[in-house]
């Protein structure tokens, strides 16, 4: 593919210097600025950044149209189930794991683990794996921990906790999806069919 030719060019031009490859004696370096970790980083980025966009987006149409008057789109309470009560902001995470989790699974398909068949045989497995450790970490992360941590901030008088536990468990989310991407979903196969 392009994008991996052109990173390894670039690669080899930053580290035929010579002041550059000193750093490449650091331990664990050269696997960390390897394409696929590289890519995943970049693509993780640019995929926290739909969820944060698509989570704004959200909120503002939300507040723009929905909430009353007397609240904020943090604090709307859509509805209450015994002592649980489910705000706004829950929905419009969700909104926004759509979004991130689509654009996610097609940036990984294609330029970090360079699965490139779309045949249903191939891309609905990999499609419903995706999912499935998107969804698990989504109500671990995303959900759980972020409603400790947003909860947690907002109890220590923090302003725009709900924006803080975002990022904050975004870290938690990129590690944890990479790590399923890279051995259960988009594994490479050996010449025999098996998974390596």
């Amino acid at each position: 593919m392009k994008l991996k030719i052109w990173y390894e060019a670039l690669y080899e031009r930053i580290f035929s210097v010579r002041f550059f490859q000193r750093f490449l004696k650091i331990p664990g370096l050269q696997k960390l600025l390897q394409y696929e970790v590289m890519s995943y980083l970049v693509f993780g980025l640019l995929t926290t950044v739909v969820s944060l966009l698509s989570y704004g987006a959200a909120n503002r149409l939300a507040a723009a149209f929905f909430v009353p008057e007397d609240k904020t789109y943090q604090e709307w309470i859509l509805f209450t189930l015994g002592r649980v009560s489910f705000k706004w902001i829950q929905i419009a995470q969700a909104i926004s794991w759509v979004c991130a989790v689509v654009f996610a699974f097609i940036t990984n398909k294609l330029f970090v683990f360079e699965s490139r068949s779309f045949s249903p045989r191939v891309a609905l497995p990999e499609f419903g794996a995706f999912v499935a450790a998107r969804l698990f970490s989504f109500f671990v992360f995303e959900e759980l921990v972020f409603g400790l941590l947003e909860a947690l901030f907002s109890h220590m008088g923090l302003k725009a906790s709900d924006w803080l536990a975002k990022l904050a468990v975004a870290v938690f989310v990129i590690v944890f999806n990479y790590a399923a991407s890279k051995l259960l979903i988009f594994r490479k196969k050996k010449e025999g069919g098996e998974a390596k």
